[in-house]
């Protein structure tokens, strides 16, 4: 993609820092300019008390106080609106474009966030954020004033003497090269942090994460030692990004140095001779007024580096949003009636390496269907491809015959809802999750609440109870009821259960799929491992699979009876 393209894409982003904004920045400029004209003000005086002592003003010692007072004046107006409106600006900008990036990342589809490394857009919430507002929002202002004074200063600089205007811009030649270089290499370095910071994200998220894994196999030093060389990286990306800051610092305050020096050396020169009209005073005033000309010379530079930074951290993003699959297709009711159709389905992640080849399956509308077989036979694979996390299947899925493909995915969502083995719970109150944070009729609730077994959960503890961080206040079984009850909420007719047991004890497990089996009215597909006896014998029928295809179907008494695959499954998951 190249830059002009970027560049369109990063544009909304930027967009957002300012919408229904430009009100405070509109003030904020005000108190730049009241600023720049209280620090001209202060300068002409310098000028004109030089002047009055050497007897060259035609100002009395009065009225230069009684413009002062006015000068001052102007900064104190300038604070007060840099106190009312420069922190909303900055405020509303930042959460806004987090608020934006957010909702742009809510609308990507499942198929295209499950391939991507989600420590980007959690480095892009925080860490990048913090680099915006700090040196692009942040500096927003003050380059504005900065500006402001600049252009103020050098028309006053042109009314005293051209000519020494254009020595001092001969002069500041050297500060704006020096500039140009550095701001550069200063970009260059700030992605270089983002870029190991995100690194260091995904890496700490992937420990908390698996701290459980961590301890058991006693794998603490080597995390730590991961840990350490992520955070290494990171920090010497921070050192090399320092030095940069560093450098561009050093070399413009020696250019601009040079740039003063140089000036005030001519000016002096040209006041001892006599030529050129220069006093005392406008050679003193010069040296003031270089200070606000050489002032962007420093500012800019550093202010673009850290724009072009922030623009390549909203850059690196909107590629990234941008790289979603569009949800295409047709619109069907949430309504199956006659049922789901698995004909010759073959699938593979890697090209060469099957993992399903020739699936036959037929699921007829508000039956009970569980798929079983060892583990690594491709059934959590069909339930995934059922919900279409990928097209790339051959054969053919049909929802009351019209194939899955030709199916927009937000449809296939409002027919659909699954319950997963690790259910992610919000810390927040037991109704939140069980809603999403959504407004439901009460009795709605009441009744997924008493399908899914959580009354006695909430008479004990209410439902305003907090669930804590990914629900570390709730059982392993209660967190699975509320997953049940998010999905009958929802009153999609199909609901499919991904190894939703797996980590259960033997007696909540059956407490869960026994909820599951006695909701009448759905199509229900269930992926389990647990071979039990009583729940598999209400089940309308089993899908036994071996090496990614079906070897047996039937009811359970029939599989049973024909003493194969099925047979030998069950047999020794009892022993």
């Amino acid at each position: 993609m190249n830059k002009k393209e970027i560049r369109a894409l990063r544009r909304p982003f930027i967009r957002e820092l300012f919408r229904d904004n430009r009100f405070n920045l509109c003030m904020t400029v005000l108190a730049a300019l009241l600023a720049a004209a209280g620090a001209l003000t202060i300068s002409w005086l310098i000028k004109e008390v030089a002047d009055l002592i050497s007897g060259d003003s035609p100002f009395g010692m009065g009225t230069l106080l009684l413009i002062a007072g006015g000068g001052i004046a102007l900064y104190v107006i300038a604070w007060s609106l840099d106190s009312a409106f420069l922190t909303e600006f900055r405020t509303k900008a930042v959460k806004q474009y987090r608020e934006y990036v957010f909702s742009r990342l809510m609308e990507k589809g499942i198929q295209a966030f499950s391939g991507e490394n989600s420590s980007l857009y959690i480095s892009a919430l925080s860490n990048d954020v913090g680099t915006i507002e700090k040196d692009f929002i942040g500096q927003l202002q003050s380059v504005i004033q900065v500006g402001l004074t600049f252009i103020g200063a050098l028309g006053l600089m042109l009314w005293y003497s051209p000519m020494l205007t254009l020595v001092a811009f001969g002069f500041s030649l050297l500060p704006i090269v020096v500039s140009v270089i550095l701001g550069d290499r200063a970009a260059k370095a700030e992605k270089a942090v983002s870029d190991k910071k995100e690194i260091y994200t995904g890496m700490l998220k992937d420990a908390l994460t698996g701290f459980s894994v961590i301890k058991s196999f006693k794998a603490e030093k080597n995390m730590a030692r991961l840990h350490d060389d992520s955070n290494r990286a990171a920090a010497a990306a921070s050192k090399t990004r320092e030095k940069v800051n560093v450098h561009v610092g050093y070399a413009s305050g020696i250019a601009g140095g040079i740039l003063q020096f140089g000036v005030f050396f001519v000016a002096a020169a040209l006041a001892l001779s006599g030529k050129g009209g220069i006093t005392a005073g406008t050679a003193i005033v010069f040296v003031q007024l270089l200070n606000y000309v050489l002032a962007p010379i420093q500012a800019f530079p550093v202010f673009f580096a850290g724009a072009k930074a922030s623009f390549g951290l909203i850059g690196k993003l909107a590629l990234a949003l941008n790289k979603n699959i569009p949800d295409e297709g047709a619109h069907i009711e949430p309504h199956l009636n006659e049922g789901i159709s698995v004909r010759d389905l073959g699938f593979a992640y890697e090209e060469g390496k099957p993992v399903l080849c020739g699936v036959d399956m037929e699921i007829r509308a508000g039956g009970c269907y569980a798929l079983v077989g060892a583990s690594g036979s491709g059934k959590s694979t069909i339930l995934n491809l059922l919900m279409a996390s990928s097209r790339d299947y051959q054969g053919g899925i049909f929802y009351d015959g019209t194939e899955l493909k030709t199916v927009s995915a937000g449809s296939l969502y409002d027919l659909v809802s699954i319950i997963q083995q690790n259910v992610f719970v919000f810390n927040s109150t037991i109704r939140d999750n069980i809603t999403l944070f959504s407004e439901f009729p009460d009795e709605e609730i009441d009744r997924a609440v008493q399908l899914s077994g959580l009354k006695k959960l909430i008479e004990e503890k209410g439902e305003a109870y907090l669930c804590g961080e990914n629900g570390s206040g709730l059982s392993g079984g209660e967190r699975q009821r509320i997953s049940i009850a998010r999905a009958l909420l929802r009153k999609t007719p199909i609901l499919f259960v991904d190894e939703a047991t797996a980590s259960l004890d033997a007696e909540t497990s059956y407490g869960v799929l026994d909820a599951i089996l006695r909701l009448d009215g759905y199509t229900r597909v269930i992926v389990t491992h647990d071979l039990d006896e009583s729940i598999l014998r209400r089940c309308t029928g089993l899908f036994a699979l071996k090496n990614g295809t079906v070897s047996e179907q039937g009811t359970f008494e029939e599989l049973m009876e024909e003493k194969g695959y099925f047979y030998s499954l069950f047999t020794v998951a009892q022993r």
